[in-house]
């Protein structure tokens, strides 16, 4: 795997391949005296595994540092421990010898390492920061509390697991709204991160599974590999899973376009929209729809971004109500509600 990565680095012009290591060891000694503009680090290594080498990285060198993780349960919650503890993201290892998932990987790789190089955030490897938010700006009101709000769509990529995390671990349990989550994961992945959320927040959290019902305390994260809408029915504002092939010319997965336009629509634009951390632009589109049905729409700040791409979209295009910092946004939806 070591030498697969190495290959495909190496053959593009654009990419210099400074040093490769055999384990973990190896690895923090190569990113202390070599000053790599970016490490990619496998979870599973001998002698000292990614997530200890990435720790000693962080503490001795602070470095860029993109995760592989293989496409399993025990993958899924080292790689939500590693983007804790500072990887700025992370892509998930075939271990096949198909063709078709070869060049999966490929392109995912070059497409993670040059975006992370080319974002102006690039040089900021620790986690989002934990902003201090003073009593008095917890219970104050929001500017939008005389909005009607029914739901909370929320959507994120690069940066999203641990900015979520953030957001919804601020968010009351009594929370009176039901939340619906976008975030670019594989299959493999939601499931773990959303026992992961639950564990951490005192909303409950679960994978939204077909028919599942937005209740109030709530959150639901839209499931990996399948796009979820949501549709009207007799309990509620109901969660329908479709294959990625209805709708071919969405390319992030879950799409949080899509997500966000059809619980407009099902709430007839009476919701918050969220919009954090991510590259790409995904969100834009449904944030603008939710806004011409006279929806409430937040982004996260500049600053407190992994990646300045999806929140920079929604506020370039003229549809963010709102930006806030990252430790903001989670008093702000409780405000919102209230």
């Amino acid at each position: 795997m070591r030498m697969a990565i190495r290959g495909i680095l190496a053959h593009d012009p654009n990419i210099e391949v400074v040093g490769v290591a055999s384990d973990g060891i190896e690895g923090v000694e190569k990113a202390l005296s070599l000053k790599p503009d970016l490490v990619t680090m496998d979870v599973e290594m001998p002698r000292m595994d990614g997530i200890s080498a990435l720790k000693e990285i962080m503490k001795k060198a602070p470095t860029r540092v993109l995760m592989v993780s293989t496409l399993t349960n025990e993958g899924a919650k080292a790689t939500f421990e590693a983007l804790e503890a500072g990887a700025i993201d992370y892509i998930p290892k075939n271990v096949t010898d198909s063709s078709d998932a070869q060049k999966v990987f490929k392109d995912e790789l070059l497409r993670r390492v040059k975006e992370s190089a080319i974002s102006i955030f690039a040089n900021r490897v620790a986690a989002p920061s934990r902003v201090l938010v003073s009593p008095a700006m917890k219970v104050a009101s929001s500017r939008f509390a005389n909005r009607k709000i029914s739901c909370v769509g929320i959507g994120a990529s690069t940066g999203g697991p641990v900015a979520l995390q953030e957001v919804l671990s601020r968010v009351p349990v009594n929370f009176p709204f039901g939340i619906m989550v976008a975030i670019h994961m594989p299959k493999a992945f939601t499931g773990p991160y959303a026992e992961r959320l639950n564990s951490k927040c005192s909303l409950n959290i679960k994978e939204a599974v077909d028919g599942d019902v937005l209740k109030p305390g709530q959150a639901l994260i839209a499931p990996g590999g399948r796009h979820s809408l949501l549709v009207r029915q007799a309990g509620g504002m109901a969660v329908k899973t479709v294959p990625t092939s209805d709708y071919p010319k969405h390319l992030y997965i879950p799409s949080v376009d899509l997500m966000l336009t059809s619980l407009a629509d099902v709430s007839n634009g009476a919701m918050l929209g969220v919009v954090l951390t991510g590259m790409g632009n995904d969100g834009f589109k449904g944030m603008q729809h939710l806004k011409s049905k006279g929806g409430v729409t937040l982004v996260q700040d500049e600053a407190t971004s992994t990646i300045y791409g999806m929140p920079k979209a929604c506020v370039d295009g003229g549809v963010a109500d709102e930006v806030l910092p990252l430790g903001e946004i989670g008093f702000e939806i409780g405000r919102i509600a209230g």
